[in-house]
């Protein structure tokens, strides 16, 4: 078989950049990306045939491992019926059923294919129950890559967004006003600028997209307090943290009940699957009850919801969480104690089984504050993490993952690696 470098120089011939998503091309920490072909349990297998432990688990949705025979099995089930309806289908309502199971607050759903597209239809639906234009989002929080998301702050004082790429017009990313994460005075020095005219606040509860920035004690409570004050919705997007931290999301475990839910990656299992859902006035809204219109071929297809029934029906089964956090707190721990004994500053945020590696004596609180630390520490810990058979994202902020998958034994496995990488630091 054709070495990764081999693969790579093929691909720029026919994909742009030689790949599908940006992160995967290595910018972030130097290099050609690897290329896999196959994954087991807690591990990758590259095109050369080398082994990886891997924290990325396709960046969240594995949390039952790589090939899971449950989900494999009902994939393969559901493939012999047909891989696509582009209709009805009795898996998309026992999968809603299952996700307003664990969030109350999702009284209708919505299915769509992605967490981009989750989004871009829960603002839409703020927009149409409101009659308001205007979202706030936070810097470094990402909400993938529909135009209005993808915006900065502009300069000076508060301002409504400029483009942070190219191809999205400065009429649609003026829209969005960009404020810091972790700001409460921000948020309402936008709603007294913007009054109104907010529709909607979205948030990562937890910013997952520049490391794992964990929100200020109040932050939360803030937001939910300020948007009922003004009429406004607060959507929260889960799609990290939906199904990963537990079975309620972040929103079961900071007691806050939000307008709308985004989410995706866990509920399809790996597959291609998001969900946009909330208050049932709210969602109904949504053609064809009302006036926003969303649609989808491949919304609520049978392989992702048969894959997301899979995991999600393994996730209920007693102790898995208790587990999956234990998992998290030896790896945590364990690589905070050997960056110590290294004298390299490292702090390492958790929130359930998502965790965020600074390099830096304390945690960030917002997206400047993670632009201080020492990110040029983070090339040589993952290529020296990769030369040693462990796989972590190939970019400085973005989180890691465990699965059920890794045991003690495996996780001992990657601190020893990570224990000779940081004194090679």
């Amino acid at each position: 078989m054709a070495t990764s470098a081999e693969w790579f120089t093929r691909a720029k011939e026919s994909l742009a950049g030689g790949v599908n998503s940006p992160v995967r091309c290595w910018r972030g920490v130097g290099g050609d990306p690897l290329f896999f072909f196959r994954g087991e349990g807690p591990y990758l297998y590259s095109v050369e045939g080398k082994r990886y432990t891997d924290y990325v688990g396709s960046w969240g949705p594995l949390i039952l491992g790589h090939g899971h025979p449950e989900v494999v099995e009902a994939v393969c089930r559901a493939a012999s019926d047909s891989t696509s309806f582009g209709a009805c289908c009795p898996a998309e309502v026992e999968l809603a059923e299952e996700v307003k199971g664990v969030f109350p607050s999702m009284e209708l759903l919505r299915f769509v294919s992605s967490g981009t597209e989750a989004v871009m239809t829960a603002l839409r639906v703020a927009r149409g129950f409101t009659g308001r234009d205007l979202v706030v989002k936070f810097e470094g929080c990402y909400h993938g890559h529909s135009d209005s998301m993808l915006v900065n702050a502009g300069s000076g004082a508060l301002t409504l967004g400029n483009p942070d790429s190219g191809g999205v017009p400065a009429s649609v990313a003026s829209a969005t006003v960009v404020v810091p994460f972790n700001d409460g005075e921000k948020v309402a020095e936008a709603f007294r600028l913007f009054s109104g005219r907010i529709a909607a606040v979205i948030v990562e509860p937890w910013a997952g997209n520049m490391g794992l920035v964990p929100p200020c004690e109040g932050f939360l409570p803030f937001l939910r307090e300020i948007t009922e004050k003004h009429g406004a919705l607060l959507v929260f997007d889960e799609v990290i943290t939906g199904f990963r931290v537990s079975e309620g999301g972040a929103q079961q475990r900071a007691g806050i009940v939000p307008d709308l839910t985004c989410l995706g990656k866990i509920i399809g299992g790996g597959l291609p699957v998001g969900a946009v859902g909330g208050r049932r006035e709210v969602m109904e809204v949504l053609a064809p009850l009302g006036p926003v219109y969303q649609a989808g071929t491949l919304s609520g297809n049978p392989l992702a919801m048969a894959s997301g029934l899979a995991t999600l029906g393994a996730l209920k089964r007693e102790g898995v969480y208790e587990r999956l956090e234990e998992t998290a707190v030896q790896l945590a721990d364990g690589l905070k104690d050997a960056a110590s004994h290294a004298g390299v500053p490292l702090s390492v945020s958790r929130f359930g089984s998502v965790l965020g590696l600074f390099f830096a004596p304390r945690l960030p609180r917002n997206l400047g504050e993670v632009k201080g630390t020492d990110g040029a520490k983070y090339p040589p810990f993952f290529h020296g993490m990769e030369e040693r058979g462990q796989y972590f994202a190939p970019s400085p902020f973005e989180a890691a993952f465990v699965s059920l998958a890794h045991g003690r034994e495996v996780v001992e496995e990657t601190l020893a690696a990570a224990r000779e990488v940081f004194t090679s630091l």
